[in-house]
C-alpha cells in the first residue's frame, strides 16, 4: 500500500524540492497548526477543518519526500477525516440553503 501511495505522489508532485522551499512549507504548516489549535480551543467550527486540511497535505508531502511512512500515514488518515467533515459541512450548507427557498 505504501508503494501505491508513493507512486501517486510521484505522479502529482516533484520528488525533490529545495531546502528553502521545504523550510517555507514547514513554516506555513506550523502557522496552520497553531491557528487550527486556536480554532479548536475557541470552537470556531468549521475553520478547524479548513486549516487542518492543508496542514495534512503539506505534512504528507514533506513526509513522502523524506520517506517517513508513519508521519505520512497518520496525516493521510486525518486528511480523509477532514475531507469527510468538509464534505458533510458543504452538503449540510446546501440543504439549509435549499430548505430556506
Amino acid at each position: 500500500m505504501d508503494g501505491l501511495v508513493n507512486s501517486f505522489f510521484r505522479l502529482l508532485l516533484p520528488s525533490k524540492i529545495s531546502v528553502k522551499t521545504e523550510k517555507f512549507l514547514k513554516n506555513i504548516t506550523l502557522i496552520l497548526g497553531l491557528l487550527s489549535a486556536i480554532a479548536i480551543v475557541f470552537d470556531w467550527y468549521p475553520l478547524t477543518m479548513f486549516l487542518s486540511f492543508p496542514f495534512c497535505l503539506i505534512w504528507i508531502y514533506c513526509a513522502w519526500l523524506r520517506t517517513e511512512p508513519q508521519l505520512k500515514w497518520v496525516n493521510l488518515i486525518f486528511l480523509f477525516i477532514y475531507s469527510y467533515g468538509i464534505g458533510r459541512y458543504f452538503l449540510n450548507l446546501k440543504k439549509q440553503i435549499f430548505s430556506e427557498i
